[in-house]
């Protein structure tokens, strides 16, 4: 017989990482591409392990411009600062893990929209925010932001591309700006989310050194299933878990 699961909060998911699957999205951009909106993480690595389909991630870094092929069984991440736009090819699926899980969903990533939005706090929160849902509204207003994301990421591309860093360099000096003032709460996600992820690995360890692993003693399993299909994410339509003291619901979505 099968007993229902503990009742108690979940411990993280391994590393304190946070989970969600991507389908990119197939509208067309300016520049003829189909894909997402190009956007970078402050203080959080992302990685794509891709599950169906193929398409491309295209990153702008000190490494300049790359076009990195995604095909299914593949793994792509990319560190803090690095510019990252996934491109649809073919019916793209990815599930997504993000470090410092809740860091992402309070606010770690800024969209590469035009240097007059990225200056004003008010008309970058302006042109990053949907509308509640998954309807045709949300679906408009998530393509817009994307254009919108894709005209600034194309100069950035351009400049990095003639050799010219410093448009890209302004634009990752707009992104900490912009964030500044979310420091505080990231550090509080972080202390009780990775860090304190860590720190336990560090009791058990000395508890197997002492010979008294007691924490072996509140062993158990946990389950979890998708809390919202079909969101409209940065990059795709995107399944979200939400995991009380793991994942917060993603703002702005």
């Amino acid at each position: 017989m099968v007993s229902d699961p503990k009742p108690a909060l979940p411990h993280p998911l391994p590393g304190a990482i946070g989970l969600s699957h991507l389908s990119a999205y197939d509208w067309e951009a300016a520049d003829g591409v189909c894909g997402g909106s190009p956007h970078l993480h402050l203080v959080c690595t992302e990685a794509y392990v891709v599950t169906g389909g193929r398409g491309a991630v295209q990153t702008l870094s000190p490494d300049g411009y790359r076009d990195i092929p995604l095909a299914a069984g593949s793994i792509a991440w990319f560190t803090p600062g690095t510019v990252h736009r996934m491109v649809q090819g073919g019916d793209l699926r990815i599930t997504v893990l993000m470090q410092n899980s809740g860091l992402p969903e309070a606010g770690d990533a800024v969209f590469t929209f035009p240097p007059e939005v990225l200056a004003d706090p008010e008309k970058y929160a302006a042109a990053a925010k949907l509308p509640p849902g998954t309807g045709p509204e949300t679906a408009a207003a998530a393509r817009r932001r994307r254009d919108l994301a894709v005209e600034g990421y194309l100069v950035l591309r351009e400049a990095l591309e003639a050799g010219d860093n410093g448009p890209y360099l302004e634009f990752q000096r707009a992104a900490a700006r912009l964030v500044r003032d979310k420091v505080p709460t990231w550090r509080e996600l972080w202390r009780t989310g990775a860090l304190a992820t860590a720190e336990r690995t560090g009791a058990q360890l000395d508890a197997l050194e002492a010979g008294e692993p007691v924490h072996l003693g509140e062993a158990t399993a946990h389950e979890a299933a998708p809390t919202r299909l079909g969101g409209f994410g940065m990059c795709g339509r995107r399944d979200e878990y939400n995991l009380p003291g793991t994942t917060l619901p993603y703002q702005g979505e």
